[in-house]
């Protein structure tokens, strides 16, 4: 019997979805022969500077430390997002990283707070949260769990400049093994036969052979759209915004650990805080927007000094009809786009190289197992974007057209039935591995003033004095713990500042 263990594989693209392909095939499957075909004449998007907890899952896959790895990006700590205006004009909630409370008997936290707030006796949902209180008072310590207590601790995630982090992925890669190639690809090779790819070849007409492409191209899609015409599942009638315009600014106050999400009339904001700069864009809907004035509504709401240009981003939210084609695995844009709202960009990279390594195919390129990698990049796909279209569903919102129009647009089916299971008595039931946790649907679902009819009868098992008491003694917790925490910028002076220029 051959060999039949594929040993060549060729990334198209770099940025930061094609290094973390690289960073990580070369460090889980070192037989692998791998080469990065990339211009530096193309530019990235790069605007995906934060990111979710799991991507220290990743980092560790890759052997990154984590100090170095805030050193060399400029990153600063995330505790969560902070949303503004998105219920009502004036709402303000916090969907944070981690622990809410703590369960008691069989009953998840939430349901007892649902039950304490009707009888007044119970706060806000962010009082029970160390992330969220941390947050407030911008306080940040690495602290996995709440010393002599049963309380979770710090859950935290990152800001960082993308541009950066490719840079240091790249340093990584190559020093696993991963060669690069500098130029431009002028055409694609496939096979007459199967219709795989063969090679690409540059414009010098030097051809690179591969038996896995990786297609990292961006919204170009070189590989899995321009070649071999996969297809394209626009879902702008669900997520209507088309467009975000982007600018850096000059720090100006200590940086917040959490991102902020700031609504306007056609759209929202994203303020993200690094070390050495603010990362600063508006997404917005062109039916109700011209760029002119999105640009202007941005640069009236940052914080510093504007240190470029603004720039325009096109886009189409969706997902590629199926981001395995033949011997194609898209990743990045080139697979999908969904805005960056929950910061979930790099994590579906992260998400798309997990699963190739779960599914990494042999010659034959086995169709079950294609099937099956295309069955659950989907799934993940359409169970974020129900969660980012929640966002936009759930408001209030009367001072515009585009907000109500996003109140009113019909919703896919799988979101409606989990809105719907929520209004009856607060339960959230978390399909498969989807990403988000039940408390993450509740923080947003009650941040947005969304409020079931009732709550699981086994909460009343408390008397009221009980229920009271068992709130302020996790109240008490996380507050005396939130204040012995440090700043965030004292944290990262002491621990990990950045030599990075702005």
């Amino acid at each position: 019997m051959g060999d039949s263990r594929i040993t060549k594989v060729v990334i198209v693209g770099g940025g930061t979805a094609g290094w973390m392909a690289a960073a990580a095939l070369s460090r889980s499957m070192g037989h692998l022969s791998i080469r990065l075909v990339e211009s530096d004449e193309i530019g990235t998007v790069g605007v995906g500077e934060a990111t979710i907890p799991a991507i220290r899952l990743f980092n560790a896959l890759i052997g990154a430390d984590e100090i170095e790895f805030i050193r060399e990006t400029g990153a600063t700590f995330k505790l969560g997002i902070q949303f503004h205006d998105w219920g009502r004009i004036g709402d303000t909630y916090m969907h944070a990283f981690g622990q809410i409370g703590r369960s008691l008997g069989m009953l998840p936290f939430q349901q007892y707070w649902l039950r304490g707030r009707n009888e007044g006796v119970a706060g806000p949902l962010c009082d029970y949260s160390l992330n969220a209180t941390a947050g407030r008072q911008n306080r940040f310590a690495r602290l996995p769990r709440i010393p002599d207590t049963s309380l979770d601790g710090i859950a935290h995630a990152f800001h960082f400049d993308a541009a950066l982090y490719a840079a240091y992925l790249r340093k990584l890669a190559e020093g696993a093994g991963v060669a690069r190639t500098e130029g431009k690809i002028a055409s694609v090779r496939r096979n007459g036969e199967s219709g795989h790819i063969e090679a690409v070849v540059l414009e010098d007409g030097t051809a690179i052979e591969g038996e896995l492409f990786i297609d990292c191209s961006g919204f170009r899609a070189l590989l899995i759209e321009e070649t071999l015409e996969t297809g394209y599942e626009d879902w702008t009638h669900w997520l209507p915004c088309d467009r975000a315009i982007a600018v850096p600014s000059e720090n100006a106050g200590p940086a917040r650990p959490y991102t902020q999400a700031i609504a306007h009339q056609a759209g929202w904001q994203w303020r993200i805080p690094l070390q050495h700069r603010t990362g600063n864009g508006h997404v917005f809907c062109s039916d109700f927007l011209s760029e002119d004035e999105a640009t202007e509504i941005l640069l009236a709401n940052i914080e510093g000094r504007p240190l470029a240009e603004p720039r325009t981003l096109r886009f189409r939210t969706g997902m590629r009809s199926r981001a395995w084609n033949a011997n194609v695995v898209a990743l990045g844009l080139a697979s999908g786009f969904l805005e960056p709202l929950e910061s979930t960009s790099i994590h579906l990279i992260q998400n798309g190289i997990a699963k190739l390594l779960a599914h990494f195919p042999g010659l034959d390129f086995d169709a079950a197992n294609i099937d099956a990698y295309n069955r659950r990049v989907r799934f993940d796909y359409e169970r974020i974007r129900d969660f980012v279209i929640l966002h936009y569903h759930a408001n209030q919102r009367s001072d515009s057209p585009f907000w109500i129009r996003c109140r009113e647009m019909g919703i896919p089916d799988t979101l409606a039935a989990k809105i719907e299971l929520f209004g009856s008595h607060g339960q959230i039931v978390r399909e498969g591995d989807e990403l988000f946790v039940e408390i993450g649907w509740f923080q947003v679902l009650t941040g947005q003033n969304i409020v079931p009819r009732g709550y699981h009868p086994m909460a009343d098992a408390l008397t009221r004095d009980e229920l009271a008491g068992f709130f302020d003694d996790i109240e008490t917790i996380i507050a005396r713990t939130a204040a012995h925490l440090p700043g965030h910028e004292e944290y990262i002076a002491q621990h990990c500042a950045a030599g990075v220029p702005a």
